[in-house]
C-alpha cells in the first residue's frame, strides 16, 4: 500500500470500552510514540506483556487515576505497532481526562476501526479477519458469535485460499498448453484437467452456499407481518416475540404504526415488524399507517401475509404479488375456530395454517421461514460473511464459468487463462490482497472507535 508509511506515521488513542459509567474503562494507544507517551503518563513503562498496577499522571504531575497498565512492544501486538493499554476506573470524566492528556502528549484521536485497519496494513490480519472483529462485537446470537470467531481465526480465509489454489493449478495447466502450441489440443483434452475443472466448479457452488449462510448469520433477516385488519397479525407478532408487545383487540385499525422487535430463530437474528391492516375507506391516521406498512414491505426479506381462515384464498393479494425480490409466506390464521381443521389443504408451497392464539402450526411456520432464508440446521464450519464477499465470489464464479465455456466450446487456452486470472483476482478482493483506500475506508467506517 503506497501510503502505508505516511498513514502509520502518527500515534492514535481511543477508549476500547463503550461510553458511559462502568467498573473499568480501557484506553488503547498505538503508534511510534507509544513508548514516549507511556513514560510521561506512567513515569515508567511496565515489562512487556505483563500486568502492572500504575498511577496515571498529567503533564503537570497530577494523579489522574490509578489502574492496570499493559505494554505490547511492536511488532508483537494486535496492530503490529507498539501498543499500551490503560485500565482505569470507568468514569467518563476520568476516561476523557486521561485520553485528553495523551492527545496533549502528541497522539491523536483514533477513527472508527483504525486499530483493526492498522493490524490489516501491518499484515497481522487479512481483511476478512479484520471484518470479523467487528462482526463478533456486533453479533446478536450465539451462532453468529461462533461464526465470527471462525472467520476471525482464519477459517473463511483458508476456504478462499484453497479456492485460489485450485484456480492457480488450472491456470498453470492451461498456460503450459499455450507455451507449447503444437501440443495445445492434447493438453486441453487431458482427463485430469477436465476433472480439475469440474472439481473447481463444484467447490465454487459449495463455498457460495456456505458463505451465504454466513451472511445470513451476520446480517439476520427482516420479516414483516402484514394483512387485512383483524386477521391476527398482532397476535402472531406476540406469539413470535413471546410477549404481549402489540396491543390486540377486535377493533379494526388497532395497529397504526410499525412495531419492531428482534427475535432469535435458531441462531438467526430476525427483525420482526408488525404493520397496520390493509383496508379501504379509512381516516387520515389509518391511511398513514397503511402508507408506512407499504413502505415497510419494500424493506422486507420475507413477508408473512396473515389471512383469516374464514376468507381463505389460494393466491397472494396484489400488495404482495407486485413486490420484486421479496419472498412471502401465506398464513391462514385462526384454525382453532375450524372444526375439521385436519381436512385443510396443507400442501400448498409457502402456505402455513396456524392458530396465533394456541400456537398450533408455529413449528411449521418457523421451519418454512428457515427454509426460505436458506438456513442450514448444522452450524459446523459456518463462518461469518458479508454481502461484499458474496458479490466477489459470484464475480469470481462468473469468470470461471466463462473460462469453462471457452474451454469446452472453443478449446481456446488464451481465453480460458484470462478468465481464470480474473476469477482469481475477484477472490483476492475478499482477503484484501486486491483493494483500494476507498473500499478500506468504507469497510472500517462501520467499526466502533477503539477497535
Amino acid at each position: 500500500m503506497s501510503n502505508k508509511l505516511s498513514y502509520l506515521n502518527d500515534t492514535i488513542v481511543a477508549a476500547a470500552t463503550p461510553q458511559g459509567q462502568s467498573g473499568v474503562s480501557v484506553i488503547r494507544i498505538s503508534g511510534k510514540d507509544t513508548e514516549n507517551i507511556g513514560k510521561i503518563i506512567l513515569r515508567s513503562l511496565p515489562k512487556p506483556r505483563s500486568v502492572k498496577l500504575k498511577k496515571f499522571y498529567s503533564l503537570k504531575g497530577e494523579i489522574l487515576d490509578w489502574g492496570i497498565a499493559v505494554y505490547f512492544p511492536g511488532p508483537k501486538s494486535f496492530t503490529g505497532e507498539s501498543v499500551l493499554e490503560l485500565h482505569c476506573h470507568g468514569s467518563p470524566v476520568v476516561t476523557s481526562s486521561i485520553i485528553n492528556e495523551i492527545v496533549t502528549c502528541g497522539a491523536r484521536f483514533a477513527g472508527p476501526g483504525e486499530f483493526s485497519k492498522r493490524a490489516f496494513i501491518n499484515e497481522k490480519l487479512d481483511l476478512v479477519q479484520a471484518e470479523a472483529v467487528s462482526d463478533l462485537i456486533s453479533s446478536q446470537t450465539e451462532k453468529s458469535a461462533k461464526a465470527a470467531i471462525r472467520s476471525m481465526t482464519g477459517e473463511f480465509s483458508k476456504v478462499v485460499e484453497l479456492q485460489k489454489e485450485k484456480l492457480t493449478l488450472l491456470r498453470v495447466h492451461i498456460e503450459a498448453a499455450i507455451d507449447f502450441p503444437d501440443e495445445e489440443i492434447d493438453f486441453l483434452s487431458d482427463k485430469e484437467l477436465i476433472a480439475r475443472i469440474q472439481a473447481c466448479d463444484d467447490s465454487f457452488s459449495n463455498v457460495i452456499k456456505v458463505t451465504s449462510m454466513g451472511r445470513l448469520l451476520r446480517d439476520g433477516y427482516k420479516i414483516v407481518i402484514a394483512g387485512k385488519p383483524n386477521a391476527g397479525k398482532s397476535s402472531l407478532f406476540n406469539l413470535l416475540v413471546g410477549s404481549n408487545s402489540a396491543i390486540v383487540t377486535d377493533i379494526a385499525g388497532t395497529t397504526r404504526d410499525v412495531l419492531r422487535e428482534t427475535i432469535n430463530i435458531d441462531g438467526i437474528a430476525v427483525e420482526l415488524r408488525d404493520t397496520a391492516g390493509f383496508q379501504q375507506n379509512v381516516g387520515v391516521v389509518e391511511k398513514e399507517g397503511i402508507r408506512r406498512a407499504r413502505k415497510t414491505l419494500l424493506e422486507a426479506d420475507i413477508v408473512l401475509w396473515v389471512n383469516d381462515i374464514a376468507e381463505e384464498k389460494e393466491n397472494f393479494p396484489n400488495e404482495i404479488s407486485s413486490l420484486k425480490d421479496v419472498k412471502a409466506v401465506l398464513i391462514h390464521n385462526k384454525i382453532d375456530l375450524i372444526a375439521d381443521a385436519q381436512k385443510l389443504n396443507k400442501k400448498a408451497r409457502n402456505t402455513v395454517y396456524l392458530s396465533a392464539k394456541t400456537g398450533k402450526g408455529l413449528d411449521i411456520l418457523l421451519k418454512t421461514i428457515k427454509s426460505i432464508a436458506g438456513h442450514e440446521e448444522t452450524e459446523q464450519g459456518t463462518y461469518t460473511a458479508r454481502q461484499r464477499h458474496i458479490e466477489a465470489l459470484r464475480r469470481s464464479f462468473d469468470h470461471f464459468k466463462l473460462g469453462k465455456k471457452a474451454f469446452y466450446d472453443k478449446k481456446d487456452g488464451a481465453i480460458v487463462a484470462e478468465e481464470l486470472r480474473l476469477s482469481h483476482d475477484a477472490l483476492c478482493e475478499i482477503t484484501g490482497e486486491v483493494t483500494n483506500e476507498e473500499i478500506l475506508g468504507r469497510i472500517f467506517s462501520e467499526f466502533c472507535i477503539g477497535k
